[in-house]
């Protein structure tokens, strides 16, 4: 069984550090890690602007969060601000370390973290607060602690800023395209597009080598594919995974179109997980495979066949176009 969020399966595991890429011209990718035996980094996005780094996403383990306070260092440049894409901890886990070196830095996101701090999230802490009771290797047990202690820094993982909508957004003196897409990956998540790069930060809306569904109104997320597709965007960096041009968000959606198609039908999940592999191959380097098939068969279970309950309760906000931010 797999699962980003069940701490039975959180192992220990160090997590390496990679370097920095520059994907555009001053916009600079700290790639996330996605290990089979240990909670996973989302990407981390810097912006490198004249009057110092915009950070979207901010990772989750201390390793790649020094990363992003190195990258200052290296550049003489102070972190003006954090853009988070949605609440995982893997997202949002690192602003604790970034604003305890600048407690003024501020934050942009949407309000979903508030809700999930009082449900998902507070539902996570209970089971790895039993973990800690039951574990009896010492280092998981830190493992989990510190995990615990992500959640209980709630105060600083919330946004300064709210965004309440999509539109065009001066941040730290640089303009952006804020978006918005309401009950998709979560009840609130946040893509960016540079206007001067072309470049799309997708936060979760794109991961691979599989899509992130705990939290997910599948439906909703398919129809934000849509709005990342129609976007105009040059190169796209997902959640998770390498960056892509506009052919390969166009394999992403076949391939996500056809997993959903084939849970709702009767075909065995192995097929189901099967097409995903096959058609999504281009994307999916071979040391990935064997995550994305846990990864999907956990999914096909507790998510895609046999909750629909659970799913229209994570699709009762639709999604919602707007065109005023605050």
């Amino acid at each position: 069984m797999w699962t980003r969020f069940l701490p039975v399966l959180l192992l220990v595991a160090a997590i390496s550090a990679r370097a920095a890429t520059e994907v555009a011209p001053d916009i600079w990718l700290i790639p996330g890690a996605t290990p089979l035996n240990a909670q996973p980094d989302g990407n981390t996005v810097i912006i490198d602007a004249s009057a110092g780094l915009i950070v979207f996403d901010t990772g989750r383990h201390v390793a790649h969060t020094q990363q992003i306070l190195d990258f200052a260092k290296e550049k003489s440049a102070p972190i003006k601000a954090i853009i988070n894409s949605h609440w995982h901890l893997d997202h949002i886990g690192g602003n604790v370390m970034l604003r305890r070196e600048n407690p003024a830095i501020p934050v942009y996101a949407s309000s979903a973290l508030q809700e999930a701090l009082g449900g998902f999230l507070a539902r996570y802490r209970a089971q790895l607060v039993d973990a800690v009771a039951q574990a009896t290797d010492p280092a998981a047990q830190e493992s989990f602690r510190t995990e615990i202690g992500l959640i209980d820094a709630g105060p600083m993982l919330q946004p300064t800023y709210v965004v309440h909508g999509s539109g065009r957004r001066t941040i730290a003196g640089y303009d952006l395209d804020v978006k918005l897409e309401r009950s998709a990956v979560t009840a609130g998540d946040l893509w960016v597009i540079d206007p001067k790069t072309h470049v799309l930060f997708a936060g979760d809306l794109v991961t691979l080598p599989a899509p992130f569904l705990d939290t997910a109104c599948p439906k909703h997320w398919r129809a934000a594919l849509g709005d990342l597709a129609g976007s105009g965007f040059r190169i796209l960096v997902p959640g998770h995974g390498a960056p892509m041009d506009r052919d390969g968000l166009k394999v992403y959606r076949e391939a996500f179109d056809g997993l959903l198609e084939c849970a709702a039908g009767e075909q065995p999940k192995e097929a189901c997980i099967a097409g995903w592999l096959d058609d999504a191959a281009a994307l999916i380097p071979a040391s990935d495979q064997e995550y994305a098939r846990g990864a999907l068969d956990y999914y096909m279970d507790q998510v895609l066949r046999g909750h629909d309950e659970q799913i229209a309760k994570l699709c009762t906000v639709a999604p919602r176009r707007e065109s005023h931010t605050s």
